[in-house]
């Protein structure tokens, strides 16, 4: 059976707003599609729903053990899904599955070489425990499950599933913890990580380069050029789509149309302006038409022997301006201006002796930090170092377990945080802003909202379906309100579009308070230009040198 996702005319809406229709596209084997849009135009929602199609249908797919319609209630949809084959999908919300579960066992369960894997395990122990005749039938079960483990497999598959970890920044120190341990950046690659060992015949990526290192982003490049089957990435790098797409999927928020592109991202680019310089041109020809034929066709209604005539211009009037394909519109861009910072001492934030470790795993020991007023320092570190762990303790989110946070006079944190833990999906978009803002009325917090386009029924719309660039742009609105004068930023560009990523970038630049800053971006490095850099998981602080750029991508 040809591995294929079949959709025909789909419609799909929330509320009132009409996010797409009568979409219809393929994906097959070699297919390489790129979903790109706007922030909130509904790429999330139509992989999710691609998702929830796989599942009802019976296709296997990596996050099976996920509610693939968490974040969809309140989408109504029209048109057709089928979907054959097998179907893994990525999505932007790390925390499915058993977070007790080993990060090792929850790559292998993608092919459910876990539970021989447990079972195996139980088998030893019952060896090692018993003796006489209970210990000899513990063996002939240990012999008899590792031929079945040989026969699935499952030596090579574990080999095979630890080369895709380690590819993706995991060793093997961090593959045996708990999954509910680890940082989110972790348990994102341990996701991708098992959605790329299952193997399935279609990919639905949303985002996968988020919080992956710069070799481990080269890696998975070369990997989907490679890859046999389809898939469908949403992804905002621009590098990775350029290296690996052959096909572009454009999701027009202003019209309300997905464009489907069979070009690679380069000549898709081209070809999309050029799409709009003829939509242009042509809507400009028929309203000159048009408006010609109305002027003649009110001067012949005067006159009673042409005023069908007349009628007939001013139909044709209408059919030209109807026949026409709608312009694309300028997308919009949230306005962002961070808090105008509260008066505060001279160090609003101190922090000394902070360790952390969880279990086995040390994160951090003995990390010193000062953040003076209007300071800025960007901490850096690889994967798993505790730079989110860091800004957590600071942030009163968690507790250090030795060493101490002190909060100076008139200190105001902003946390922004990368798994956006500071939303309350329970509450409508309108209700976390105002638990941010008590101080201001019905009418000052949909104004602020409206400037982060949550307007109208959007504002009231449950956090719960945002996808993760409106959770962004709803973190920052709230971090907007929040007259801070320390802002803790982690990964504050992650699931913007460009246009988005440049205003946050921007206003990083304008923000008078202090700022300690985790990215892998080095555009927000550089619109932060931090005076100290702090390393991670040592604890070494040191002044900032441009030696230290070549880091951000890395660390």
């Amino acid at each position: 059976m040809t591995a294929v996702i079949s959709v025909q005319d789909l419609t799909m809406r929330i509320g009132a707003r009409q996010l797409v229709g009568s979409a219809s596209f393929r994906v097959g084997a070699g297919t390489r599609a790129g979903l790109v849009g706007r922030n909130g135009a509904g790429k999330t929602t139509m992989t999710k729903l691609l998702a929830a199609a796989a599942v009802a249908q019976g296709a296997s797919q990596a996050a099976a053990d996920a509610d693939e319609r968490h974040g969809l209630e309140a989408v109504e949809y029209e048109g057709t899904i089928t979907c054959h084959g097998s179907v893994g999908y990525l999505p932007q919300d790390t925390k499915v599955g058993d977070l007790d579960q080993k990060a090792r066992e929850r790559i292998l369960s993608a092919r459910g070489i876990d539970a021989l894997m447990r079972r195996i395990r139980r088998a030893e122990e019952r060896i090692a425990s018993t003796d006489g005749q209970a210990q000899a039938r513990a063996l002939d079960r240990y012999a008899r499950l590792d031929h079945e483990f040989t026969v699935a497999g499952g030596y090579a598959a574990a080999s095979e599933a630890a080369r895709i970890a380690a590819a993706l920044g995991l060793p093997d120190r961090v593959l045996d913890q708990p999954v509910g341990v680890l940082s989110g950046g972790q348990r994102r690659r341990v996701e991708l990580a098992r959605v790329l060992f299952q193997r399935p015949d279609t990919l639905l990526l949303d985002e996968p380069t988020n919080h992956l290192d710069h070799d481990s982003v080269l890696w998975l490049r070369d990997h989907l050029r490679s890859y046999s089957g389809g898939f469908v990435v949403i992804s905002h790098d621009v590098a990775l789509l350029r290296d690996t797409v052959n096909q572009v999927m454009y999701l027009d928020a202003g019209r309300g149309v997905l464009d489907v592109y069979s070009l690679g991202w380069d000549a898709y680019l081209t070809q999309r302006s050029d799409d709009e310089h003829r939509r242009r041109r042509e809507r400009a020809n028929a309203e000159k038409k048009a408006a010609a034929l109305r002027a003649q066709g009110e001067k012949m209604r005067a006159k009673a022997t042409k005023a069908v005539a007349a009628q007939q211009m001013l139909r044709r009037a209408d059919r030209l301006l109807a026949g026409l394909e709608d312009e694309h519109q300028a997308e919009k861009v949230a306005h962002l201006r961070f808090p105008d910072p509260a008066p505060c001492g001279r160090t609003p934030l101190r922090a000394s002796g902070l360790s952390k470790a969880y279990g086995s795993l040390e994160v951090f020991a003995g990390v010193d930090l000062a953040v003076d007023r209007g300071s800025r320092v960007v901490v850096l570190g690889l994967n798993g170092a505790g730079k989110t762990t860091l800004l957590r303790v600071l942030a009163g989110v968690e507790q250090a377990d030795a060493g101490q946070v002190v909060a100076g006079h008139g200190l105001r944190i902003g946390y922004y945080a990368q798994e956006h833990e500071t939303i309350d999906t329970q509450d409508t978009v309108v209700e976390n802003l105002r638990r941010a803002a008590p101080g201001m009325d019905d009418t000052q917090v949909r104004s602020v909202l409206g400037s982060f386009l949550f307007s109208g029924a959007d504002a009231d719309k449950p956090s719960r379906v945002l996808s993760g660039g409106e959770k962004t742009r709803l973190a920052l609105a709230m971090l907007v309100v929040s007259s801070a004068n320390v802002l803790l930023l982690d990964e504050p560009t992650n699931n913007l579009d460009p246009a988005s990523r440049e205003e946050v970038l921007r206003a990083l630049r304008g923000f008078e308070g202090a700022v300690v800053l985790v990215t892998h971006d080095e555009g927000a490095v550089q619109a932060l230009e931090p005076q100290r850099v702090l390393l991670l998981p040592e604890g070494d602080e040191d002044l900032w040198g441009e030696e230290y750029m070549d880091l951000v991508a890395l660390a």
